[in-house]
């Protein structure tokens, strides 16, 4: 019978996986590696919302039981502009020089458009936010991309337990 591997544990094997999805899909995939600098600062914060969603997804599904509803109700209030702004506003400090570039990158592009529920300003630093997730994604730095997101629903008091 094969063991299964959960990454919770923190063994080797489990965060052996984690840290090579990106190769697995490149590779499965038949996709040449690009430069997480050469990929352009919006398809970053493409990438990244939607690392971050599978990350709030995760945890909102397992914290407890609840209806897909409740579920969608939580996790839309949790990836609203305002709150990833508020987030990003709370680690900014924690950030290293490199961290911080894939973030302005990110902040200072120009995506075209605003959500109906965020100023300019909360738009722009929350697509700063998922630039820096994706640009951590692509560099596989998992470890750092759920550091960063505890610390921010932490000092921010966003994730209800």
């Amino acid at each position: 019978m094969e063991e299964s591997i959960d990454p919770r544990n923190g063994d080797a094997a489990s965060l052996q996986m984690t840290r090579n999805m990106v190769d697995e899909i490149l590779n499965r995939f038949e996709i040449a590696r690009r430069r997480a600098e050469d990929v352009s600062p919006l398809s970053l914060a493409y990438v990244g919302d939607c690392v971050y969603e599978l990350i709030l997804r995760t945890c909102l599904i397992e914290r407890a039981e609840g209806s897909a509803k409740t579920h969608t109700r939580e996790g839309s209030r949790l990836a609203k502009a305002p709150t990833q702004a508020a987030m990003m506003h709370a680690i900014l400090s924690d950030l290293d020089p490199d961290e911080e570039a894939a973030y302005r990158r990110g902040r200072n592009a120009s995506p075209g458009h605003t959500a109906r529920s965020a100023t300019v300003a909360e738009y722009r630093v929350a697509t700063g936010f998922e630039a820096l997730v994706g640009w951590l994604y692509l560099q596989e730095k998992t470890e750092r991309i759920y550091e960063l997101i505890k610390l921010g629903w932490d000092r921010t008091g966003v994730w209800q337990k």
